[in-house]
């Protein structure tokens, strides 16, 4: 009975971890790694899938995978209460790498209520997520948040994503875990470069992004170029940016069938110093249009031509030569003045106390999964209990900082990316939820 479990073990092992120097990725060899891959939540927002627990998913759609040429894909939402073995094996034996968004809709901060959503039942769901996922040497990193920046109003909740990945990561260090790089995937807005800089700056470094990721449409069409796209402009702006950037999402699709022409250009020694490739969205045709496959049934997809496409791309695509020309040393960002377009705090909100035992490896978090509900729960008894017994929601945090000055509304709300590229607000309780969560501390 032991030696299948060890031969899954040594199998999900053999594939390299995928470390930070500078700002590239590099392989356990010393071999630079681009991220060539497609978004991948099967059903797109609408619907709560774990396309990494479903084992006959998996085996379906590596084989489209492979066949694409892909390195790296990302997934959404995942159940930590789930079983992940078996999918995580299948993908490392196709030598594919995971970066995965440790929020969902109901359980993410809220961007109208972030001081509320930032709260021990939330840090546990994400602490649980990450411990789920750091077992596997082809998880390749966290995103503690997915475009809750992209607005004047949403700046105030930037404090607390920095807490998140603040948390994180001292999670990750104090219980022994695989050091994963825990970065933020952002909104292509106005507010990018600023949001760059701030999740990259302070004296802290465990408060720090270890990566960066854009959602950017901005290429559209073989008509664009280099210049035209604003690729050229992100390349002088970032050019001094410590840590791995690359899109988190690309692939405008206002031009149908998508050429992606952009490949060609991401993928050389132009971005090659600043950049580490991107991420196609997205893998399943959903109704905004953006598929390379449409899903037939359980067992079978077929492929479009955007699929035909980025695969011809791809294979006539080869990586810089040597180490790209990356940069080994640059220093943290300064942090971007408060202004008329940029208010957010640079003091972080120390973790809610019922969190540090978690935090400090001295109780294990234990998730919900989809079942998972936390926003309004800054009134819970045990947000702030640090006499280190469980809370009934079973909360995970990281160690604490000093407090925010930032506030937030009433309302909770998550953001997540519709498949159309627009902000989805998923309202995650009303009035009676709060009125019933307040008369149980009673």
């Amino acid at each position: 009975m032991l030696l299948p479990f060890l031969t899954l073990l040594s199998t999900a092992a053999a594939i390299s971890s995928i470390t930070v120097d500078g700002n590239a990725f590099f392989t356990d060899d010393g071999s630079r790694f681009y991220i060539r891959g497609v978004a991948y939540q099967p059903g797109g927002s609408s619907v709560l899938f774990d396309p990494l627990a479903d084992s006959d998913t998996c085996s379906r759609d590596i084989e489209k995978f492979k066949d694409l040429g892909i390195n790296t894909i990302r997934v959404y939402s995942i159940d930590n209460t789930a079983d992940h073995d078996d999918c995580m094996k299948q993908l490392a034996d196709a030598g594919i790498y995971v970066l995965l968004d440790v929020n969902i809709p109901n359980a993410s901060i809220s961007r109208d209520s972030a001081e509320c959503s930032y709260n021990t039942m939330y840090l546990n769901e994400v602490l649980a997520t990450v411990k789920n996922m750091a077992q596997y040497n082809n998880t390749l990193g966290f995103f503690a948040g997915n475009e809750v920046i992209n607005d004047g109003p949403s700046i105030a909740a930037a404090p607390y994503v920095k807490a998140v990945v603040r948390d994180m990561k001292n999670f990750i260090k104090n219980t022994g875990l695989r050091s994963i790089p825990v970065g933020y995937s952002a909104a292509d807005t106005t507010q990018g470069l600023d949001t760059a800089e701030y999740l990259n700056c302070g004296s802290d470094s465990m408060a720090r992004v270890d990566m960066f990721g854009f959602n950017d449409y901005s290429w559209c069409g073989s008509s664009a170029t280099f210049t035209t796209s604003g690729y050229s402009t992100k390349v002088e702006e970032y050019g001094n940016y410590s840590v791995p950037l690359f899109f988190s999402e690309y692939g405008c699709n206002t031009v149908s069938p998508r050429p992606f022409t952009e490949v060609g250009t991401i993928y050389s020694d132009k971005m090659s110093p600043v950049f580490s490739g991107g991420l196609v969205y997205e893998y399943s045709q959903e109704v905004s249009n953006y598929g390379l496959v449409e899903i037939e049934s359980n067992s079978s997809v077929s492929t479009l031509e955007d699929f035909d496409n980025l695969k011809s791309q791809f294979a006539k695509t080869s990586n810089p030569s040597g180490d790209g020309d990356y940069h080994a040393s640059e220093a943290a960002s300064n942090c971007p003045a408060e202004s008329s377009t940029w208010n957010a705090t640079t003091t972080l909100p120390d973790t809610p106390g019922g969190a540090l035992k978690y935090i400090n490896g001295n109780t294990e978090p234990s998730g919900s999964g989809f079942d998972a509900s936390t926003q309004w729960a800054c009134v819970d008894g045990n947000n702030n209990n640090t006499d280190g017994s469980d809370s009934s929601s079973k909360t995970t945090s990281t160690g604490s900082s000093s407090t925010s000055t930032s506030s937030s509304t009433a309302t909770a709300s998550s953001s997540t990316k519709k498949s159309d590229g627009a902000i989805m607000e998923v309202s995650t309780y009303g009035f009676l939820g709060i009125v019933v969560a307040i008369m149980s501390l009673l």
